[in-house]
């Protein structure tokens, strides 16, 4: 049939199956893969957005802390005079006189040992010093006599009465005879220094008080057996009252909770130890560190006020007698020393005290939120914003904690930005864009209007670089004091509110 193909199709029918062919397809396009096509285009665009896209980071600038004329710093009291008492005769206690908190007095008498093995050789150096009293006028009448007999031998060899061998051996008598007797004499002297020697340990059998003041410590009780040779058996003294080594480590003791040994002295078994301490508290020192930019305006002689916890809000005259002249190259401070009154005894060693010390000038410090210090590569460094908002982690030198802020000794200058928290998104190297934020420094002060807070004195440590050595140590190793943050009695932590 004409106008068909060989299967019987027309070449119309074969056009309307091609349209619905391309229709078909076209719809499966649209429907199925142009969608598709467009988010994968979308997410792509979203992508290098936020990879051309310059983070935003929160930050702050740097800047000095108001200048003050007051300087608040933190310390712990110590007795004027405290002196542990040990034994010199070795015996048993047989009597004790006093307990802690007593009131003594020079010369008063503390305890008695009873010492039977040193009363005896008192008894046995008499008897020996009798003996060679003896000895020595024995050694007298035989100088006696040689010295007679040589006289005679001199007359009766020069008239050839005897030869002059006789003579000599006369007169060689008489030397050694002499000789005798010095040594005797010498004999004689040194047990009777001997005898005197026992007899002044024998009179340490009685412990008496070498000063005025009261016992802050007894470790022996009746009946304990009393050694002079320093064995250590018993109660161990760690340090000696009254030193700066033991004022600085009382500032943080009692820590964990441990009672002091002089609430609980031990009955006995205080070989070797001390008996009692003794402490004169009628004058308090207080050591306290001042930082190193104030060092220059203390002086010998510096009025000062004291807070005492026990005196709550007032104020006790205080007076600067030392300091060390040299500045603690590991907590960049001066040592220094003040003494209060103490005429009734109400205050009392150990306290915490708040020093103040007025009319001082000194260099206003950098301060920093804690927060914006991290660690890298075990040293302590800020992400420091510069030129074309490029973060550099710049190293710095940590100073005191303040708690929500940090002195910075050196690295950073007034006016630098920094970023508050270091994230991921803030990289070496990498651009941010800084939003700076109000950090109320001004209203914080300086040294007289902190209070020490409980927070660390680090930021966010899970950002810290695995192989670092930890904040602490990175403040060790340059120079900066242990991070202890809100512990309040550090002399190198923040001072606390002026009162």
């Amino acid at each position: 049939m004409a106008g068909t193909d060989f299967r019987g199709h027309s070449p119309r029918h074969w056009g309307l199956f091609l349209v619905l062919l391309i229709l078909g397809a076209a719809v499966v396009i649209l429907v199925g893969w142009l969608p598709r096509h467009k988010r994968e285009e979308k997410i792509d665009q979203e992508a290098q957005a936020r990879v051309d896209t310059v983070p935003r980071v929160q930050a702050v600038r740097v800047e000095q802390a108001p200048r003050s004329n007051e300087l608040m710093v933190p310390g712990t009291s110590q007795a004027y005079i405290e002196a542990p008492i040990y034994a010199r005769s070795s015996g048993y206690l047989s009597q004790r006189l006093v307990d802690i908190g007593d009131r003594v007095h020079t010369g008063q008498l503390l305890a008695v040992i009873d010492a039977p093995d040193l009363d005896k050789q008192v008894s046995q150096a008499r008897s020996t010093l009798r003996q060679s009293e003896s000895n020595l006028t024995q050694m007298q009448a035989q100088l006696h006599l040689a010295s007679l007999t040589w006289d005679r031998y001199k007359v009766l060899v020069a008239k050839g009465v005897f030869s002059r061998q006789d003579g000599d051996t006369q007169e060689a008598n008489f030397r050694v005879s002499e000789a005798n007797v010095r040594a005797a004499e010498n004999t004689v002297q040194a047990n009777r220094d001997n005898l005197e020697r026992l007899i002044v340990l024998q009179q340490f059998e009685r412990v008496t008080a070498p000063f005025d003041g009261v016992i802050t410590a007894r470790n022996v009780d009746v009946g304990a057996l009393i050694t002079a040779q320093g064995s250590g058996l018993g109660t161990s003294d760690q340090s000696v009252p009254g030193g700066t080594q033991s004022a600085a480590e009382g500032n943080n003791a009692g820590s964990s909770g441990a009672l002091s040994s002089n609430a609980a002295p031990p009955t006995g078994g205080t070989q070797g130890g001390a008996l009692f301490n003794i402490a004169s508290t009628d004058r308090l020192r207080v050591l306290v560190s001042v930082p190193e930019s104030y060092s220059t305006s203390i002086q010998v002689g510096q009025r000062a006020q004291a807070f005492f916890d026990a005196t709550s809000s007032h104020a006790l005259p205080a007076r600067v007698t030392r300091t060390t002249a040299a500045i603690d190259q590991n907590t960049r401070t001066l040592l220094v020393e003040v003494q209060v009154a103490n005429p009734g005894g109400r205050l009392m060693p150990g306290s915490f005290v708040i020093v103040n010390f007025v009319q001082v000038q000194s260099r206003p410090p950098l301060l920093i939120p804690g927060e914006s210090i991290v660690v890298r590569d075990g040293r302590s460094v800020v992400a420091r914003v510069g030129e074309n908002n490029v973060v550099h982690f710049q190293p710095i030198v940590i100073g005191r904690d303040y708690g929500n802020e940090t002195e910075i000794l050196s690295g950073l200058h007034a006016g630098d930005i920094i970023a508050r928290t270091v994230s991921d998104a803030v990289q070496e190297g990498g651009k941010v864009e800084p939003q700076i934020i109000n950090t109320q420094q001004q209203q914080l002060g300086g040294q007289s209007d902190r209070r020490p807070s409980t927070e660390g004195r680090y930021g966010d440590q899970a950002l810290t670089n695995q192989g670092s050595t930890g904040a602490q140590q990175s403040k060790q190793s340059q120079g900066g004091p242990s991070a202890t943050s809100g512990s309040g009695k550090d002399a190198n932590s923040a001072a606390p509110t002026k009162r």
